[in-house]
């Protein structure tokens, strides 16, 4: 005989509601202790009937168990109440971040020398101060490259005319070398066949 699909309603019929409950609260209970034993877990199991007869199983203690979950869930609300706090904090941040960013955006206009007509004297005299002070550091800064570079250009000149030097004592001892074997080869006797008197008659 086929076994029908059992309709997910609620059972009329006391007796046939307890003999279903009975059935099926012992599969649960087999299924809860397989997945204890197969699977390492921590089960515990709290079933109530329709009359109110407690029914449980645990692997370790329902109130260890209970009390596990229940610190569980305790963490959990409180990481996400960090979470959501931490997260309006963030949402705070880039807010204040984004004005200060457009307040510099709209300062650094006003120094470029825009959007000037809404400023007051006392703003505008704030913007020529810092304009000022930004023009002394830059001529500052610009007077120090300057003293550099002519300090470098200094060293290298002074490096040049010691080669230069240097190059003038290699010539003028290589000219007194020049000299002195000019002079030594006009101080030597030169020997020659030259003969000053009467030739000699050759014997024939």
């Amino acid at each position: 005989m086929v076994r029908g699909k059992t309709q997910m309603k609620r059972i009329e019929s006391e007796s046939n509601r307890q003999v279903t409950f009975s059935k099926r609260r012992n599969g649960l209970l087999k299924k809860a202790f397989e997945l204890s034993v197969l699977c390492d877990a921590e089960v515990a199991l709290i079933v109530f009937s329709a009359t109110g007869k407690l029914h449980e199983f645990s692997s370790s203690s329902v109130n260890k168990t209970v009390e596990r979950y229940q610190r569980r869930v305790k963490d959990l609300a409180l990481s996400t109440k960090e979470i959501q706090e931490n997260t309006q904090i963030l949402m705070e941040c880039d807010i204040n971040t984004t004005k200060k960013l457009e307040q510099l955006e709209l300062y650094k206009r006003k120094l470029l020398g825009y959007e000037l007509d809404t400023c007051g004297i006392e703003e505008l005299q704030r913007i020529e101060n810092q304009l000022e002070y930004s023009l002394g550091k830059v001529r500052a800064r610009k007077d120090q490259l300057l003293r550099e570079q002519i300090e470098k250009l200094k060293k290298q000149e002074r490096c040049l005319l010691e080669e230069n030097r240097r190059l003038r004592e290699q010539c003028g001892i290589i000219q007194q070398d020049i000299e002195l074997l000019t002079e030594g080869e006009l101080g030597e006797e030169v020997e020659t066949e030259l003969f000053i008197g009467r030739p000699h008659k050759q014997m024939i």
